[in-house]
């Protein structure tokens, strides 16, 4: 017994090594089905309620139209925030090139040649790389996007007939793992939604109000990235408080301006993150703040932006699925904030 159990270890190591190097080398066909199993979560209740009443097909219709309407109107606000301060920035160079230059000179008066790093790295052939890049990554995005609608359009169509082939396996204790933890992701994930978007709306507003009070420029703007960024936990946060930042060194020529921006987006960021979406969140959605941070990591660089965003769900759902059966409980245990952290209710 003891033997076995000694080979299980690092069995099990190996196991997960493995589905690790294969999602992250597969990233192409695994990413699209994972973030289409989730917007099917998000998506099924308005499917299940409008084809009681309409055709399935046409149910289906409303749905799809509406998750396109959502993500194009967030696109829309993220393009539109990002593309006025980029504006902003073009039409204000010459302060940004102020700036510049007296960093430049700060640097090199204590040995760092930034002018040599700047022609080594950044010349015309680095810019045509740029673009190229950028316009590869956007066909991309649209590739991948078009994908996941597919897979989702698919999926909202099999969800009845799939819960009738679990309901009938002749693995009871199967089935009924798969149907508990399934039904439990799924309500977690609209959760985590609802919460994260209540957050992000929160942070945007209270990051607008600062920028009016503080005098920044494109406050509006501001508060649009901000909501934007929230969604990314951590990363998200962290940039959304560095760039205005920068912008207020630049506008208002002091450091103790942009470190004033600094400490309060930090204090709203921190007061959100840390005291109102816990105890909005509840313990349903309790995971331990380091596995958010590592699942946010871990995902980005198999996944990129998408596993960012995409990360703290599947967390979620691997300890949701583990918390159905007792040889794996333990790790629900383990690794969320609170002992029955997803256990099923008898």
């Amino acid at each position: 017994m003891t033997a076995d159990r000694g080979t299980r270890t690092p069995l099990a190591i190996l196991a997960v090594i493995a589905v690790v190097a294969a999602t992250w080398i597969a990233a192409p066909v695994f990413a699209p089905v994972a973030f289409a199993l989730f917007v099917i979560a998000i998506a099924w209740p308005l499917q299940r309620r409008l084809q009681s009443r309409l055709p399935k097909l046409m149910a289906l219709a409303v749905v799809v139209l509406v998750t396109v309407v959502v993500f194009l109107a967030f696109a829309s606000v993220i393009v539109w925030g990002f593309g006025r301060v980029g504006r902003w920035v073009v039409s204000d160079a010459g302060r940004f090139q102020l700036l510049y230059d007296q960093i430049a000179d700060w640097l090199e008066g204590h040995g760092i040649a930034v002018a040599g790093l700047w022609a080594d790295h950044f010349n015309v052939a680095w810019l045509v790389r740029a673009m190229q890049d950028v316009i590869a990554r956007a066909n991309t995005t649209l590739t991948f996007w078009l994908v996941v609608l597919v897979y989702v359009i698919l999926g909202l169509l099999e969800v009845d007939d799939t819960a009738r082939k679990v309901g009938a396996m002749e693995n009871r204790e199967a089935a009924r793992i798969l149907l508990s933890a399934c039904t439990e992701t799924a309500a977690k994930f609209r959760r985590y939604m609802l919460v994260r978007t209540a957050m992000s709306v929160l942070t945007g507003a209270l990051v607008w109000l600062f920028a009016v009070l503080a005098g920044l420029p494109l406050a509006a703007e501001w508060g649009v990235i901000a909501f934007a960024l929230n969604y990314i936990p951590f990363i998200g946060p962290a940039i959304a408080t560095v760039f205005p930042t920068l912008f207020a060194l630049a506008q208002f020529a002091s450091w103790e301006a942009a470190l004033a921006v600094f400490a309060g987006l930090n204090v709203i960021q921190f007061v959100i993150g840390s005291y109102v979406e816990p105890r909005v969140s509840g313990t349903a959605l309790a995971v331990s703040p380091f596995i958010v941070l590592f699942a946010v990591f871990l995902w980005t660089f198999l996944w990129g932006v998408i596993g960012a965003f995409i990360g703290v769900p599947i967390t979620i759902a691997v300890l949701t699925f583990c918390a159905q059966h007792p040889s794996s409980r333990w790790l629900a245990d383990l690794l969320g904030t609170r002992r029955d952290w997803g256990r099923p209710t008898t």
